[in-house]
């Protein structure tokens, strides 16, 4: 055998802790760069992931998220109605109405799929992250909740600062305008015919109280 066996030194006692002392001291004298969360909010990027928000208007019950859901931690209960025809001797419609829609967040992945693939932009990622429970079945939130939680999404960043405005926007803002028109004409209409005619002016009376 080569090389010589050297044994270990032996530690100063408390040297660990005179150690772990001198770290405080020099840390104490430093700002916190900790955020005292709950007093003080984070600031989220703008594309968090906390939570799904519903826009039950736009949702037609087509059950693709519920389908597409890795986790299947999305339920949808619906039934059909008929619609009435539109016009006289034409056909009657059914349609599906929604009845529930929850999702499980005890079994969410945060994933994103069913906002994906949703066709008709009912489903958006929302910010809010402070849903905690104390009971693991209160995680599964009902569609009242996640309407709750759409007023809290965020408006979508414009891809192109220069770009044009979008053709929605633009015709909602028209009609829009077309209204608020309208409602001046009208005003205007009102206060000219409330007025007394101006070729006829009423006589004032003379002092004497004739008229």
């Amino acid at each position: 055998m080569t090389g010589s066996h050297q044994p270990p030194r032996s530690r100063i006692p408390g040297s660990g802790l005179a150690k772990g002392l001198a770290v405080t001291l020099r840390t104490m004298t430093k700002r916190a760069h900790t955020a005292q969360y709950p007093d003080v909010q984070p600031e989220l990027p703008p594309r968090s992931r906390g939570v799904i928000g519903l826009f039950e208007e736009n949702c037609t019950v087509c059950m693709l998220c519920a389908r597409e859901c890795p986790d299947w931690c999305i339920y949808i209960d619906s039934h059909k109605e008929t619609v009435p025809a539109a016009a006289p001797g034409g056909r009657e419609r059914s349609r599906n109405v929604l009845d529930r829609f929850a999702i499980d967040f005890s079994l969410c992945m945060y994933c994103g799929i069913c906002i994906e693939v949703c066709p008709f932009d009912a489903l958006f990622w929302s910010p809010e992250f402070e849903y905690a429970e104390t009971d693991i079945r209160e995680l599964t939130h009902e569609r009242d909740k996640l309407r709750e939680w759409m007023w809290t999404v965020p408006a979508p960043p414009a891809l192109d600062t220069a770009a044009e405005e979008p053709k929605e926007l633009a015709a909602a803002r028209k009609a829009a305008e077309k209204l608020a028109a309208s409602r001046a004409r009208a005003g205007e209409a009102e206060q000219v015919t409330g007025t007394p005619d101006a070729t006829h002016p009423a006589t004032p009376p003379d002092e004497g109280g004739r008229s």
